[in-house]
């Protein structure tokens, strides 16, 4: 247990002295400064005739449209991160040297999976409140559950960057990376199209979005995470609104999926040891 925390220590450490985390923070701060903006700016866009209503539809539209922002944010931090923690230090040598002393690869892969997991929830926290902070005091609104909206926000980060590890172990560290935020996106449309098929009616055209939402969890915990922070007003009040809306949620997530995404995650980094167990070094 000791170098598995050792590991996760110097995981952070080193995410820390990483460029990506300097471009994280940059885009970060200028994607709040200009939500704050935004949302500022969504009253008196309206002559400020808009009611109380209107105002929580909109504050809650934005807010899950600028979150989606910081999901993608969080999204391509962890996975570039995740691939260049392993993969790199594999092809340059430093993997060898750490593991020929009586250290478990196990041990490693388990410490860094820590290491990416603070600092990909460390980063959801922060960035999140200070986004959800930013909507109170420009229009007011608070979102009903918003400790189980950034919980499934950190839960998707966690979900990509296994996958990025995973990867890691069989690509090269680019390529990861490369890989794993293109299978992000494309689940992200996947379930846009479900929308729409279950907007529709279509049975055949909905199941892309439930099997791709089953393959890679993102875009359901994501979807979880949006209607955790809309007013459940807003379900009966613009009922036609959310059917087939990509930045809308009329379903919160049941405990069903939630299992099935932790088993996912289990299963996904189970599969990262055996091949990084059976990786020449």
């Amino acid at each position: 247990m000791t170098t598995v925390l050792t590991v996760a220590a110097l995981t952070l450490r080193e995410a820390a002295r990483r460029r990506v985390l300097r471009s994280l923070a940059v885009l970060t701060v200028l994607l709040l400064s200009l939500s704050a903006w935004g949302f500022a700016r969504i009253d008196a866009e309206f002559g400020g005739d808009l009611t109380s209503g209107e105002s929580r539809f909109a504050a809650a539209l934005v807010l899950n449209l600028v979150m989606f922002g910081l999901s993608l944010i969080a999204a391509l931090g962890t996975a570039f991160m995740a691939g260049p923690t392993l993969a790199g230090e594999t092809e340059s040598g430093i993997a060898l040297a750490v593991l020929t002393r009586p250290v478990h690869r196990a041990s490693v892969l388990l410490g860094k999976w820590l290491g990416l997991v603070g600092f990909g929830t460390g980063f959801v926290a922060v960035a999140g409140t200070a986004q959800l902070l930013i909507v109170l005091v420009t229009t007011g609104y608070w979102p009903p559950s918003p400790v189980t909206g950034l919980a499934l926000l950190a839960a998707q980060a966690v979900t990509l960057l296994t996958l990025g590890l995973l990867l890691s172990t069989v690509i090269s560290p680019m390529a990861s990376g490369i890989v794993a935020v293109g299978l992000f996106g494309a689940t992200w449309i996947a379930g846009v199209i479900g929308g729409l098929g279950a907007a529709l009616g279509n049975d055949s055209v909905r199941r892309i979005g439930t099997v791709s939402q089953a393959l890679l969890p993102t875009d359901g915990l994501w979807r979880g995470a949006m209607n955790a922070f809309q007013d459940p007003s807003l379900l009966t009040s613009f009922s036609e609104a959310f059917e087939g809306h990509p930045f809308l949620s009329s379903a919160s997530l049941t405990p069903g999926y939630l299992a099935w995404a932790g088993t996912w995650v289990l299963l996904t980094l189970s599969l990262a040891a055996v091949a990084f167990q059976r990786r020449d070094l």
